[in-house]
C-alpha cells in the first residue's frame, strides 16, 4: 500500500486528467441523451452509442497525446 503523501502527490499530478475525463463523460452522455430524446430512437441504439463513448474517449485521448508530443518535438 502507498502512504498518504504518495497518494496526495499522485492526485495533485492527475487532477487535470481526471477533470478532463469527467468533462468528456458528462458531455458525451448529455449529447447522446439529448439526441435520443429528440429522435426517439430504439433503446439498443441508445446503449450502443453510450458504449461507443468509451471508444470515442480513447480516440480523443490518444489524438490529444499525439498532438502534444508533436508540438513538443517541434514537428
Amino acid at each position: 500500500m502507498t502512504d498518504l503523501r504518495t497518494w496526495i502527490t499522485t492526485a495533485r499530478e492527475q487532477r487535470w486528467g481526471i477533470l478532463m475525463d469527467l468533462v468528456f463523460a458528462i458531455a458525451w452522455v448529455t449529447l447522446v441523451d439529448l439526441l435520443f430524446r429528440v429522435l426517439e430512437g430504439p433503446d439498443l441504439a441508445y446503449y450502443l452509442l453510450m458504449l461507443a463513448g468509451i471508444v470515442a474517449y480513447f480516440g480523443f485521448v490518444m489524438s490529444l497525446e499525439r498532438a502534444v508530443a508533436e508540438d513538443e518535438s517541434g514537428e
